[in-house]
């Protein structure tokens, strides 16, 4: 079903659309866990601050490249970072929450930050998708080339 003002893409647009987004996602992933490995090890911070800056480091970067290379999209940049932001108003509350109580059953800390990584990488990417370009994707100059 075509939405309207919502581009349409074939089946192969769709699954490269989604390997760029998760290689991009994998790269942001980098970021989060050398960031946070930075800050839990060498710094001592608690896995908490630890977790919570490392995730703000990897969304600014997750964000550029995205916007740029996976969703190619134009528009209006404020509004797709408020967009973005208040996905991360529920996801960072949620999962900033949920990390101390799954190490406190046992977890290791890297297994925590793994899990919740990947929940982030699929509703991130419904969010980039369906809410924050849904109009705007496909509309770059990458778009000609």
């Amino acid at each position: 079903m075509h939405m309207q003002g919502v581009p349409k893409l074939t089946g192969r647009q769709n699954i490269v659309q989604m390997l760029k987004f998760v290689l991009f996602s994998a790269s942001a992933g980098i970021v989060q866990v050398l960031t946070f490995t930075l800050l839990f090890e060498l710094f001592k911070l608690p896995n908490r601050w630890s977790y919570f800056i490392a995730l703000v480091a990897s969304v600014l970067y997750n964000f550029t490249v995205n916007r740029e290379f996976t969703f190619k999209a134009t528009g209006n940049v404020p509004r797709a970072m408020l967009l973005v932001a208040l996905y991360y108003a529920v996801f960072t509350p949620l999962s900033t929450w949920w990390v101390d109580p799954l190490v406190s059953l046992g977890l290791n800390e890297y297994v925590v930050l793994f899990g919740t990584m990947m929940v982030n990488l699929v509703t991130e990417y419904l969010n980039y998708r369906f809410v924050v370009y849904r109009k705007t994707m496909n509309t770059n100059k990458r778009v000609q080339v």
